[in-house]
């Protein structure tokens, strides 16, 4: 086996740098909520690759579905059809409750620009060409293609690669009033987040998102929800949006949706998607059948788990554990989409690094939040594990 030594010379002569802050460890093998390094070390994966492989790792029946799609059919291209594209476009339709179409990409970004470009396409055509503006959130994180950097809300991230694409402005999260003044006769769409993960996991305020609702269809601006990191189960509902019981007018998916294969989805109401006609946009990869076969038998196994019940019954363990501990002030989340607002000045970047040596995989996603976002077949034992081994963590760092 590859030392880790080697593996760190070989990235750092051949990777693109672009990853400040990496650890010095070296994922080799994964199951369930288990993670083994090139040393040989077991650790419990509380991140689940942010959100992603939310069955766990190497889950039996994804990779009977990935070993029997590979030897049957990778690829083909979008000129044809292809046995599992449709199949999966019909079971996401299912899920957000029918008469909408799907678009397959291959990352959340991908499904955000899809939605953008849809919305500038509905919004012009509907309004003329100046209807191409949109609006989010500051705090926001919509992914890193120039247009939905543009759409995102971490002035931090943008800097580098101005100028951005026009026609995108950012107001408060949670304030109706700063989004009601913002949205002018230019604006053909709104697109939030029903949790903002990278943003320090904030899920929407009570009332918000039905306010913003409400607006849009004053406004006829088309609501987009990204539920990238918080859809398929992870707030214990199937959408984040369900919490606030509205209805969008398009959604994107990805992370979870492939279990760690590539995939992205972006789905929209019927009228609205037939905005986008043959030529306007297209993939190389996107809904090929090894990544639609997969999708599909994951979404297939959530089902039949009923991941979102799951997620709701051990993120309240997980939080009432979390907010036991003293050394954290306070919990914010969803279901097991959980941010740890830690208390005394406590460094998240630190007690993380003291996470990991101490055998448990976390994230600070802001300098005072670390992030649990753990497979949602996680156990109570996994659930207890992960507080002993955080708890020890903190109070060695108080």
């Amino acid at each position: 086996m590859t030392s880790f030594a080697q593996l760190e010379a070989l990235d750092t002569e051949h990777v693109m740098q672009t990853y400040a802050g990496r650890y010095d460890v070296a994922f080799v093998r994964g199951e369930g909520t288990r993670l083994w390094d090139s040393d040989g070390k077991e650790y419990l994966d509380f991140l689940a690759g942010i959100a992603v492989v939310s069955l766990g790792h190497a889950h039996p029946a994804v990779a009977t579905a990935i070993a029997e799609q590979a030897t049957r059919l990778l690829h083909v291209s979008n000129f044809f059809l292809n046995e599992w594209q449709p199949r999966l476009a019909a079971k996401i339709d299912s899920l957000l409750g029918g008469g909408g179409r799907v678009f397959c990409a291959n990352s959340g970004a991908e499904a955000n620009e899809c939605a953008i470009k849809l919305a500038r396409r509905h919004g012009q055509t509907n309004g003329g060409p100046e209807r191409h503006h949109v609006l989010s959130a500051l705090g926001s994180f919509h992914g890193r293609t120039l247009t939905t950097l543009a759409a995102t809300g971490q002035p931090q991230k943008q800097e580098t690669f101005q100028p951005l694409p026009t026609g995108f402005r950012q107001v408060s999260y949670g304030d109706i009033d700063a989004l009601a003044a913002a949205m002018d006769e230019r604006v053909c769409a709104v697109l939030l987040e029903p949790v903002q993960g990278e943003g320090g996991v904030i899920p929407a305020p009570r009332g918000y998102l039905q306010a913003v609702r409400d607006l849009c269809n004053e406004r006829e601006a088309l609501l987009i929800v990204d539920e990238v990191q918080t859809g398929l189960g992870r707030t214990g509902r199937w959408f984040g949006f369900e919490h606030a019981e509205i209805a969008p007018d398009v959604v994107t998916l990805a992370k979870a949706l492939g279990n760690g294969v590539p995939i992205g989805a972006c789905w929209a109401r019927d009228d609205i998607a037939r905005a986008l006609r043959p030529g306007d946009h297209a993939t190389t990869f996107g809904g090929q059948p090894f990544a639609a076969r997969v999708a599909h038998t994951v979404l297939e196994i959530m089902e039949q788990e009923d991941v979102p019940g799951r997620a709701e019954k051990a993120g309240a363990r997980l939080a009432a554990g979390l907010e036991a501990l003293p050394q954290v002030a306070r919990v914010r989340g969803l279901g097991l989409l959980l941010g740890a607002e830690l208390a005394n000045e406590l460094d998240a970047p630190t007690v993380t690094k003291q996470c990991l040596d101490a055998g448990l995989v976390v994230n600070a996603v802001t300098p005072t939040t670390v992030r649990f976002a753990p497979p949602l077949l996680v156990t109570d034992d996994d659930i207890d594990d992960a507080l002993r081994l955080f708890g020890g963590v903190l109070a060695g760092s108080a």
